[in-house]
């Protein structure tokens, strides 16, 4: 089920603020960073960062999927109005290749308890 254009960051300068501006919460494999916008109650966007030491183009773009997959699959505990980056670090396709999907939904969970209760 493809998610709408809109409820993905795609500008430079909309992932900059969240660098800047927002919070950041790392794991072993993932990185991320969270931005409330002021006054908006709209779904929350998301942001992915998968650089060249996750692997080749096949492996970035399997954790890509995957993560959009975690991450849209806990939408219903996610804060309205919020901008998220996630940055997979390196062992990031290791954690795709033993344990999938389920691996991904884990450490991104953790990552959104430990955003949960700073904000």
């Amino acid at each position: 089920m493809p998610r709408s254009k809109r409820r993905r960051l795609s500008r430079s300068a909309e992932f900059d603020r969240v660098y800047r501006e927002g919070r950041s919460h790392a794991g072993r494999y993932l990185v991320l960073y969270s931005f409330p916008r002021e006054g908006d109650d709209t779904p929350p966007r998301l942001g992915l960062s998968v650089g060249r030491k996750v692997g080749g183009a096949v492996e970035r773009n399997r954790v890509k999927r995957l993560l959009r997959e975690a991450f849209w699959a806990s939408e219903d505990s996610l804060p309205p109005g919020h901008d998220f980056v996630i940055v997979a670090r390196a062992d990031a396709a290791q954690l795709a290749e033993r344990e999938g999907l389920a691996g991904f939904q884990g450490e991104l969970a953790e990552l959104l308890e430990k955003a949960a209760a700073k904000s």
